[in-house]
């Protein structure tokens, strides 16, 4: 896999931040908030972790961690936050979108880096990219607008399909917005979209029955965090059902899914701890410009294509960052 690099909008100037934690503590303490499952997230805590000891700091040592995992219910994340903001932890790691939500609610004082896929200026987590304001900053994975390239990257694999299906979470913020893409591209392209509805893991079941039986041939599968925590169940039920589908990250991939395209989360999750880092080092969030990729990465498994009766294009095979035998 190529190295995935992220850049910063705009430089910021460094300066002082009073930490709510060095008054208790020697030990400055991150509060991980993540809207994940733990199993799910563990890749993407390693890779958290790694940043913040590139940023100078050893676990036990010059950093602790207190862990907040919502399973996909965000209703908790309010809760798990408020915890959080009692503890008196000297920054907020928020994974996921919900989760940066829940924190920006909770706290204007405790520094806050998250990793969010939708825009986190129409959210209302940061004033500007260049310079966010206020106590919160970090990566904007930049994954729900992707959708349009998403259903280009299906059609390349099934391109006698004339109906697409999506499947988005209706709890999930940024729901409405990918589909309305999704549906701009569909039509450019031609075709019909159709969107199936799956908010806990039963209705991610029910969904799948409901497009088998109206005999589905392609499939994208929202950027939703709840959907991130189930990738071995989306597989398992495409191949059981036959489905052609698209992903928006390569955990799903790995799992057996039939391709993704989108943003490296290790890498972006790695790029949130560096940031931690500099924060309890004395940078205000509030000049730590918001960081997107500038690269996106396609991975495809070669067994679900011959498994599901595809062939994959020559010029698809060589334009993936991954080929998974």
């Amino acid at each position: 896999m190529k190295r995935r690099e992220f850049i910063a909008l705009i430089g910021g100037a460094a300066a002082g931040w009073p930490l709510a934690a060095h008054a208790q503590s020697e030990v400055p303490v991150i509060g991980f908030l993540s809207s994940l499952s733990s199993d799910y997230a563990s890749h993407l805590v390693a890779a958290f972790r790694q940043g913040v000891t590139e940023a100078g700091f050893a676990d036990g040592h010059s950093v602790n961690y207190e862990y907040r995992y919502a399973n996909g219910d965000y209703s908790l994340l309010t809760s798990m936050t408020a915890e959080l903001v009692r503890r008196r932890v000297a920054v907020i790691a928020a994974g996921a979108p919900p989760a940066a939500v829940a924190a920006k609610a909770a706290t204007s004082t405790i520094p806050i880096v998250f990793v969010v896929g939708f825009d986190p200026i129409e959210a209302k987590l940061v004033e500007s990219y260049n310079r966010p304001g206020g106590n919160v900053t970090g990566v904007h994975l930049i994954t729900s607008p992707l959708g349009q390239k998403r259903l280009e990257l299906i059609l390349e694999l099934v391109p006698k399909a004339r109906t697409i299906s999506m499947l988005v979470n209706p709890t999930f913020p940024n729901t409405e917005m990918e589909v309305r893409d999704v549906q701009a591209a569909a039509i450019a392209n031609g075709r019909e979209l159709r969107t199936f509805n799956a908010g806990t893991v039963a209705e991610i079941d029910g969904a799948f029955a409901a497009l088998a039986n109206q005999r589905a041939e392609a499939l994208i599968v929202a950027s939703d965090p709840f959907f991130s925590t189930r990738p071995d169940q989306f597989a398992a039920l495409a191949a059981r059902h036959g489905i052609p589908g698209i992903y928006p990250f390569r955990e799903f991939v790995a799992a057996g899914g039939l391709i993704s395209y989108g943003t490296s989360l290790a890498g972006a999750y790695r790029e949130m701890g560096r940031y931690a880092g500099r924060i309890l080092k004395g940078e205000k969030p509030a000049d730590l410009p918001v960081v997107q990729p500038t690269t996106f990465e396609l991975v495809i498994n070669l067994k679900t294509a011959k498994a599901l009766g595809l062939a994959v294009p020559p010029m698809l095979h060589a334009r993936a960052d991954e080929v998974i035998e």
